[in-house]
């Protein structure tokens, strides 16, 4: 481990500066991730083109202390009203608002505080053993092993999100279409221009992933009325007590190790972190019959779980140039557009920014565990907003901020359009995380297979000359055959039990 860059990378954080702007991107994680409808991808996506003529390490910096702090911020209104402001905090709901039902409102967020925490903190050093490791191993890498891991890390779209794995591969399949627009480098073939010459360089990501999350989401809630929540009023504050921690240590445990493996997966994310921890918390816990009803490790569990999501998220995506979550794929396009290198390079080549990052999540964690506890109170009101003030303000943010990147109006049509397909793709079941992490992943598909083709002089049989080509081609067909399988081997083992039990049916009736 290389010290000068550690602290090098320390220094480059640990100014006024950069510890202002990180506390105000924690404030804004949590004020987002309390807002029901708001979430820390769309505030992540709001925030990418404003940080254009910023450092580029101290740009990173707050979008990742956002996102570390948005996740902890949904768990508010999960436990308060329950209505999460995230979707990884709908776990947290189960039990958390129950608790504060009967009077334990204070208790749900501290342990829901605490246990985020101790996740985030877990997942860092896991972070910060292996992001070096793995980007040492990925040096040996050739563009013929990148194609074959952005391929691998397509076909994780399938278990992203929602209910449906072809809804997925489908937006993901058109994320990888739109990425082809423009004239081809290799070719120079104009592809998807219809004759327009502001189309020739592509369709940039800045603007289509504020439509995306900023957009559409403003659509979908200007179907819903204005709705008056009840608000828990008893916030008397309460850290977990000896008893709490002694009940909650080891599903802590379970889930930032849980949450950690989730996130250093491509594509899967803390959500579903989240619900593996709660699941997991209820399958350890000798007081099965509490959970749903108040159980204080059913908030241990979930919350855990997606805080450590988020430093394991950032593995792959630093190390590899593989988003690990849709949040950390705006995080990825960000760093192309500050001119970075994702992938092992990036550690090579600036290690120091690495360790940067650490530092900011790090601090972000501490900071969060702060300003939650401290401004619970505040937060609690926030939910109280309506509306007809939030999404017009959300509005003029995505406005400018489509805009301020090439200056160009035709940003602006593009943000609106992808916000009224994304509103109507949402509609359907087609979630945005597939679609975005597509648009990141297709440009890094083609450049490793033209780059391949070229060093293959055209044979495509050379991709699988590579062992380590073909450990990532034998992934991506269990990842996209994978539920298939799984399918069959219950319809199998279902038959045997008909035939055994052939009025089961009739009696079940």
């Amino acid at each position: 481990m290389d010290v000068d860059a550690i602290l090098t990378g320390m220094s480059l954080i640990l100014t006024p500066m950069s510890l202002l702007l990180i506390f105000v991107s924690v404030v804004l994680g949590v004020l987002v991730g309390a807002l029901p409808g708001l979430s820390s991808s769309m505030a992540v996506a709001l925030l990418l083109p404003f940080t254009i003529g910023m450092d580029p390490i101290l740009a990173i910096s707050m979008m990742a202390a956002l996102y570390v702090a948005g996740t902890f911020g949904g768990s508010i209104t999960a436990i308060l009203i329950n209505t999460p402001g995230a979707p990884p905090a709908v776990a947290t709901s189960f039990d958390g608002y129950p608790m504060a039902q009967r009077g334990e409102a204070g208790r749900a967020l501290g342990m829901a505080a605490v246990a985020s925490v101790l996740g985030g903190l877990f997942s860092l050093v896991i972070f910060i053993l292996f992001t070096p490791l793995l980007a040492r191993i990925a040096l040996s890498f050739r563009p013929q092993e990148y194609f074959a891991l952005t391929l691998f890390g397509l076909s994780m779209l399938a278990a992203i999100s929602g209910k449906s794995s072809l809804r997925n591969l489908i937006a993901g399949g058109l994320g990888v279409l739109t990425s082809t627009v423009g004239i081809a480098l290799v070719s120079g073939i104009e592809r998807f221009t219809f004759g327009f010459p502001v189309l020739y360089e592509g369709i940039n990501f800045v603007p289509v992933l504020i439509g995306i999350f900023a957009i559409s989401e403003l659509l979908n809630q200007s179907q819903a009325s204005d709705k008056v929540m009840k608000r828990i009023k008893s916030l008397a504050l309460k850290l977990p007590s000896r008893e709490d921690f002694r009940r909650c240590r080891m599903t802590i445990l379970r889930s930032s190790i849980i949450g950690t493996v989730i996130g250093v997966l491509p594509a899967e994310g803390t959500t579903v972190a989240a619900i593996m921890g709660y699941n997991e918390a209820k399958r350890w816990s000798k007081n099965k019959e509490e959970f749903g009803k108040g159980a204080i490790e059913g908030i241990a569990g979930p919350e855990a779980a997606n805080n450590a999501g988020t430093g394991g998220a950032m593995v792959p995506t630093l190390a590899l140039g593989i988003p690990g979550s849709g949040t950390t794929a705006i995080i990825l396009a960000a760093l192309m557009m500050h001119g970075l290198r994702p992938g092992p390079f990036l550690m090579t080549e600036t290690p120091e920014f690495i360790y940067a990052i650490f530092t900011a999540m790090f601090l972000a964690n501490i900071l969060f565990l702060i300003v939650g506890l401290g401004g619970v109170k505040l937060f609690s009101l926030i939910t109280l907003v309506p509306r007809t003030f939030l999404w017009p303000a959300v509005f003029v943010f995505a406005l400018i901020g489509s805009v301020s990147f090439r200056q160009a109006p035709v940003d602006v049509w593009v943000m609106l359009i992808s916000g009224v397909i994304g509103f109507f793709a949402l509609r359907k079941g087609f979630g945005p995380a597939p679609f975005v992490m597509g648009l990141v992943l297709g440009g890094l598909l083609e450049k490793s297979w033209s780059q391949s083709m070229i060093i293959f002089d055209s044979n495509w049989l050379r991709f699988f000359d590579s062992p380590i080509c073909l450990f990532f081609y034998a992934l991506t067909l269990l990842s996209l055959g994978g539920p298939l399988l799984a399918a069959g081997l219950r319809r199998g083992l279902q038959r045997p039990m008909r035939r055994a039990f052939p009025f089961k049916s009739n009696l079940e009736e």
